[in-house]
């Protein structure tokens, strides 16, 4: 008996040194979806290591994007149905990118009426397109001095152009400058560009989403 537990023992690691040296992303859950195993590749998706998945719930760590696609795998489950299931998921890589794929289910167990464990692996298909960055949000007045600004155009021209004193164009100057940091005028116009309140590529120079430029 002790040689039969010993071997059991052998076969076991080197069942896990296996499982821990495949090149795909594999997990072994229980019924519910919660980790029980994980191997380094399957961490690596989630910026993490192998322990710290244990107990994580496989769909929060991936996220389906058809709720029906669950809903048929939990009642096959339930009725003991023994096909492999496949679930388009999503998910945040350690790199923060948004990637797209579908986990593939596989139910194992050692005996028929048992309850089965999931095997589980992950197949990315690539990587979700990133949306463009919402731009600075400026007043209208803020928008103008700053196109004008871009421009050329003096405190002195602004003003005349926009129908303020020098004095309302150096205050919205200054105020631009605190909210974004900028130390003077030519770092100001750099940052509105890089922060998308000026249209790149238009001359001369406008604020977007301002109505009335010319």
């Amino acid at each position: 008996m002790d040689a039969e537990r010993a071997g059991a023992v052998v076969w076991r690691n080197r069942a896990l040194t296996l499982f821990d040296r495949v090149a795909v992303p594999v997990a072994v859950c229980d019924v519910r979806g919660r980790v029980i195993l994980a191997n380094p590749e399957m961490a690596a998706e989630c910026g993490t290591t192998p322990g710290r998945l244990r107990d994580r719930d496989v769909l929060e760590l991936f996220r389906p994007q058809d709720a029906t696609q669950v809903e048929r795998i939990t009642e096959a489950l339930r009725l003991r149905h023994r096909s492999r299931y496949e679930v388009s998921v999503r998910w945040r890589s350690a790199d923060g990118t948004e990637r797209f794929g579908e986990l593939t289910a596989d139910p194992v167990s050692d005996a028929v009426d048992d309850t089965p464990a999931l095997l589980v692996m992950l197949r990315a298909r690539g990587e979700c397109a990133r949306p463009d960055p919402e731009p600075a949000r400026v007043t209208p007045v803020e928008g103008r001095v700053l196109a004008l600004l871009a421009g050329g155009a003096t405190t002195a021209r602004a003003a005349r152009e926009l129908g303020l004193s020098t004095d309302g164009v150096t205050y919205h100057l200054r105020r631009l400058s605190a909210r974004w940091n900028a130390a003077n005028r030519t770092e100001l116009v750099a940052r509105a560009y890089a922060l998308g309140v000026l249209t790149p590529g238009v001359w001369p120079p406008e604020a977007r989403g301002v109505p009335g430029q010319e």
